[in-house]
């Protein structure tokens, strides 16, 4: 089962080997089931519309990152539905899951996983049309539940991406790994954070500061625009900071003029129109203003190369949990993602992870649930809903985004951290008296963002 998530991306990475996959991975088993060759071809035979060249192979850009030669030399290879690939491939998913019957779950929060003697038997879930809660069972439960963006101020995710499913499996006792690894991706519209993707820099786009200059000869002399994230993202805020922000503002300008309308609304579409509709710009004539913004969380759920959750971060599978994406870490990426390696990743081991999970529970038997998970659930909401507290959900939510961007962002520092530890465990205090308005149960959003906070707050503490 899934909480409410979606695919992003804008590209999907053609490693030069299949051992590339499979060498990183802890159980590098199935090498060839799940590489990065195979999954391109049969999205490409599920109907994914890749972008073709003149020839009609599927189309490769340039990203951030990809480069040989000991990073000397730009390489095109990550192919790409112009610039809304992780988009096409979604719709076409779900396709594939409609013609075979899939039934989904709409909009439906899973508030806890059910085990039984250190077995995963299922989820509670919160249904938003009727306001009821339904403990799903099942032999298997595969977690695909995005990022944790949302804990910041600034973020490329969708309100979805709050990252609940980190805190409730930490509170299952399965550890977190890596997850101080979190990527800042360059350039997040400025001031929204929305994501104005890589591949405007992969056709040629370039970043400028206040002073007109093309500033990346300087911290990247050699591939300039196309470093890796980590390094545009510092070289952006250091821009910033010592002075050069357009106007003396927090962001520099993308500059795309220079590609031409024609190059513009064929490849990069998608941007265009995110700046025409939330700014006003139109990037064929006008720069468009960037600053970094949270982008995607390296760490997560520890598993092996075929999505089974390790339990003690190293080899103890938890029988009948599975997870792949983002809210998983299976170590491929280090301590930074090169850009459209999600999708891949996804993909991936998304595939991996469902050829797992059917062999697995044809020797699995449904676990019998001692307790009622329903009643312990409903509890805990009850007690929320009946508690006269004063403080508020979304001050106290703005109040951590705003810690978690001052001290736990693109730079960090000793000092700065144990202020912002010092900060989060005063909120959690505070949480602890929070009151809700909405006493209703069907659609009661606030409710629910009652539950993502809390576990938000214990989240940034590990983040």
């Amino acid at each position: 089962m899934g909480m409410r998530k979606r695919i992003i991306g804008n590209g999907i990475s053609l490693t030069r080997s299949r051992e590339a996959i499979t060498s990183a991975t802890r159980t590098p088993s199935r090498s060839w089931y799940g590489t990065p060759t195979r999954v391109i071809y049969e999205l490409e035979h599920m109907g994914v519309p890749f972008s073709r060249t003149p020839d009609g192979k599927i189309a490769q850009r340039n990203f951030g990152g990809h480069t040989r030669d000991y990073g000397k030399k730009p390489v095109k290879r990550a192919c790409h539905a112009a610039d809304h690939t992780g988009r096409v491939v979604l719709d076409t998913l779900y396709d594939q899951c409609s013609r075979r019957r899939v039934k989904f779950y709409q909009e439906h929060y899973v508030l806890s996983m059910v085990f039984d003697g250190g077995k995963c038997g299922g989820v509670v879930v919160y249904d938003l049309a009727s306001g009821g809660l339904r403990f799903l069972q099942a032999k298997a439960v595969f977690l695909a539940t995005g990022g944790c963006g949302k804990v910041y101020k600034t973020t490329s995710n969708g309100f979805a991406g709050t990252g609940e499913m980190f805190s409730m499996a930490y509170r299952s006792g399965i550890p977190l790994e890596d997850m101080e690894f979190i990527q800042f991706h360059p350039t997040g519209l400025y001031p929204l954070g929305i994501l104005v993707s890589e591949a405007a820099r992969g056709e040629g786009g370039v970043l400028r500061n206040s002073e007109g200059e093309r500033f990346m000869e300087r911290y990247a002399p050699m591939i300039k625009d196309l470093a890796a994230r980590d390094v545009v993202s510092r070289a952006i805020l250091t821009e910033i900071r010592e002075g050069r922000g357009i106007g003396g503002k927090d962001y520099v300008h993308l500059n795309l003029t220079h590609l031409g309308e024609k190059k513009i609304q064929e490849k990069l579409w998608e941007i265009t129109s995110f700046a025409k509709i939330y700014l006003g710009i139109d990037p064929v004539h006008d720069p468009i203003p960037v600053s970094p913004t949270c982008h995607y969380v390296m760490g997560g759920i520890p598993t092996d190369g075929d999505g089974r959750v390790l339990g003690d971060g190293k080899d103890s599978c938890v029988q009948g949990l599975y997870a792949a994406g983002e809210c998983a870490c299976v170590s491929v990426h280090g301590a930074n993602r090169l850009g459209c390696n999600s999708l891949l990743d996804l993909l991936v081991f998304g595939r991996r992870s469902g050829l797992a999970m059917k062999e697995d529970i044809l020797q699995a038997e449904h676990p019998s649930i001692s307790t009622d998970p329903v009643k312990e659930t409903e509890e805990k909401l009850a007690r929320w809903m009946n508690h006269r507290g004063k403080e508020k959900i979304d001050a106290l939510r703005r109040s951590m985004q705003s810690l978690m961007m001052e001290h736990g962002s693109v730079f960090r520092s000793e000092e700065g951290l144990k202020k912002g530890i010092e900060a989060l465990r005063s909120l959690k205090e505070r949480f602890s008296d929070i009151g809700l308005v909405n006493k209703g149960k069907v659609f009661n959003y606030e409710l629910m963002g009652a539950f993502e906070l809390g576990h938000q707050l214990d989240l940034s503490e590990e983040v």
